[in-house]
């Protein structure tokens, strides 16, 4: 446990997280096939605990107020306080949970899982108690549940590393070391996705169209093994590439949009080496490689004046 994750006075907790970005491997993830995430620090939470006589109640941007009485779209957090709190062996009272979000939620970025490691973490360092990242893990899982209904469990993993994610079900985690720095811009439709019936419209396909789709979300698992390449080796121009054949995919699977289509053609029109959705789709972010840092700066201006939501130009850095 850091400093910089969480810090405590006698009446007070903090916890932070960043957010995430699925950079190559949506949906294919939940079907068996490896993804690769990276951690997205431009955007995150924060989680102030107070010692408030009373029940226990949330101070949120969506609401304020009791946490039983909390609405629906809370209910996955409220569920990961109660678990958490119980896990702690915490009387679920006298406490005021402040939660601060920059992340857009329903955009693809893990608002909900950030959300959850941000709270986990707060309530921790409110009861003067270390962690294991299993612990977190575990604990976040039952909001993520609640999200996403059947979640591979990538976002959190990413949300509380430094470093690019291999993640394949039931494998252990891997780590990527890059050959390079990768410039990305990211980039949000301004529409909201709603990952879990995205998730569920490939699940209906794979049952209607066996093979077809079954060939498809494989294509993808190969295209992410030579993206783990391209970011160990051989380097951004392939990885580029591999991105604009993942988005082909992807479309066929029915997860990307016309709005996304738009920015991620634009994108590349603009002279980005790849682009594509990131996350759930049908609404949120696309994610596109510049060929630089000056460059993901002008494409980030670029995509702006097109009339992109918000665009967050960044830097994926080789670890010394």
């Amino acid at each position: 446990m850091s400093a910089e994750k969480v810090t405590t006075t006698e009446k007070t907790a903090i916890g932070i997280a960043h957010s995430k970005l699925i950079l190559i491997g949506e949906h294919a993830v939940v079907h068996g096939q490896p993804a690769i995430a990276i951690p997205f620090p431009l955007i995150g939470v924060e989680t102030v605990i107070e010692q408030v006589p009373g029940t226990v109640k949330i101070d949120s941007a969506f609401y304020h107020g009791p946490m039983n009485l909390a609405p629906d779209s809370l209910q996955g957090i409220v569920k990961c306080i109660k678990g958490t709190l119980d896990y702690l062996e915490m009387p679920p009272e006298d406490l005021l949970i402040k939660i601060s979000s920059s992340i857009p939620p329903g955009k693809g970025l893990g608002s909900s899982a950030s959300v959850a490691i941000s709270v986990i973490r707060s309530l921790f360092a409110f009861a003067n108690r270390t962690y294991s990242e299993e612990e977190i893990l575990d604990l976040a899982n039952i909001a993520e549940t609640h999200a996403h209904g059947q979640p591979s469990g990538i976002d959190t993993l990413t949300i509380t590393s430094s470093s690019p994610v291999w993640y394949e079900k039931d494998f252990p985690i891997k780590y990527i070391d890059l050959k390079e720095d990768f410039y990305f811009v990211v980039a949000d439709s301004g529409r909201v996705g709603d990952t879990r019936m995205s998730v569920e419209s490939v699940a209906r396909l794979l049952k209607s169209a066996p093979k077809r789709i079954h060939r498809k979300l494989e294509r993808i698992g190969e295209l992410t093994h030579q993206a783990k390449h391209a970011l160990e080796k051989a380097g951004k121009h392939l990885l580029g590439h591999l991105l604009d054949e993942a988005q082909r995919e992807l479309e066929a699977l029915g997860v990307s949009d016309a709005g996304l289509n738009r920015l991620i053609y634009f994108a590349r029109q603009e002279g980005a080496l790849g682009a594509k959705l990131t996350g759930g789709g049908n609404g949120g972010c696309i994610i596109a490689l510049a060929r630089n840092e000056v460059h993901s700066r002008q494409l980030a201006e670029n995509l702006r004046k097109y009339g992109a939501h918000a665009v967050w130009p960044f830097v994926l850095k080789k670890q010394d």
